[in-house]
């Protein structure tokens, strides 16, 4: 395993549960420990984020076997009020590099379709 990854020094644009919530809508299967590296947070870290975007509805998960299957909810209302009106949609359109790739083939429901 590798460990606790090394801090990020200075300020962000974006905020943790903003870069989790990515994480996941990359790969909607994605392990904890796999977000926590790409996101350079720890895995408790990761965790929390996770229980607090699940708690405000903004992501469901599922068990499938030893691993979690996450549904996020793209209708969803951001939280502050000076993003009012704009949708985690939205929002995750805003941080894709390749917005196609994103969001092909995600249902209306926020799960992507097995892979035939």
């Amino acid at each position: 395993m590798g460990g606790v990854p090394e801090p990020h020094t200075g300020w962000t644009f974006l905020t943790n549960h903003a870069r989790v919530l990515a994480a996941i809508a990359d790969d909607h299967n994605a392990r904890i420990r796999d977000i926590a590296a790409y996101c350079r947070l720890t895995e408790r870290a990761v965790q929390k984020i996770i229980s607090d975007l699940e708690q405000d509805g903004y992501l469901s998960h599922t068990r499938e076997g030893r691993g979690n299957t996450y549904r996020i909810e793209p209708a969803k209302v951001l939280r502050h009020p000076a993003e009012s009106g704009l949708t985690v949609a939205a929002l995750l359109a805003l941080l894709v590099q390749d917005e196609a790739h994103r969001f092909q083939g995600i249902a209306d429901d926020g799960t992507r379709p097995a892979e035939t």
